[in-house]
């Protein structure tokens, strides 16, 4: 049963899809936010890191928002632990992707272990847009190696010019990295949940920042999430026991 509804996931809806246009799809996405690296590189330069510092990253990490939020927050003054905390928390999401694109891909054993180190918001949103997992797989393939590619390459073009240019901050680069991250957050924000969850997030995360300590203040910004579900559930359970009693 449990593989019948995987399948069924995956089934086309409007026709198959040919690999010509699963692959300008895919590089399309790899591209452009592999252009993003350089961003990262130029951020994380200006941070303190070094360029091998910040290639490992980039190479061990490859998440594009952890690596901000780690730079970020050392570029603020916080501690290595706080930001590699922060990092390690908007890296979760990448476990749950994870879980789904396993029963999409179903790839063999020896290649899953590989295949995990790509698992990221691009990635996913490519593979569930695919009508078969043929395509799914292709997808997944192309937008993963484009995108690691082209990240790191951007990441040391980034870091060097960084070197050379000496004050990011005089430059106005500083910004770069916070822009690029709302930049591809924001697309995701569909729902008025998700939007509320996202604002509150801010809020938390803006208010705090004088009074505690720097990269704090983005750990706690994460308690928006299960503060608005929490609000959202008691609403629910409010109007589903006035439907009971109005019956």
């Amino acid at each position: 049963m449990t593989e019948q509804t995987a399948l069924a996931d995956i089934r086309p809806k409007d026709g198959d899809k040919t690999d010509s246009a699963v692959v300008r799809d895919a590089l399309g996405v790899g591209i452009a936010v592999g252009l993003s690296g350089f961003a990262f590189g130029v951020t994380s330069a200006g941070a303190g890191l070094s360029v091998p510092q910040t290639c490992a990253l980039s190479l061990l990490v490859f998440t594009g928002a952890s690596q901000f939020a780690l730079v970020g927050a050392l570029a603020a003054g916080g501690g290595p632990l706080t930001a590699a905390a922060g990092a390690f928390f908007l890296g979760v999401r990448n476990a749950f992707y994870g879980l789904r694109l396993s029963q999409l891909l179903a790839l063999a054993r020896v290649v899953r272990p590989f295949a995990a180190h790509w698992v990221i918001d691009e990635t996913t949103a490519v593979s569930l847009a695919q009508p078969t997992r043929r395509t799914a797989r292709l997808g997944f393939l192309v937008t993963g190696l484009s995108l690691y590619v082209l990240w790191n390459l951007t990441t040391l073009l980034g870091a060097l010019g960084a070197k050379a240019m000496g004050d990011t901050d005089a430059w106005g680069l500083d910004a770069a990295g916070p822009a690029v991250f709302l930049a591809l957050l924001a697309p995701m924000l569909t729902s008025v949940t998700e939007r509320v969850v996202a604002g509150l997030a801010v809020v938390l995360g803006l208010g705090l920042l004088p009074v505690l300590p720097a990269g704090v203040p983005v750990l706690l910004a994460a308690l928006a999430a299960p503060l608005v579900l929490l609000v959202e559930g008691r609403r629910g359970g409010r109007a589903a026991r006035g439907d009971a009693s109005g019956r």
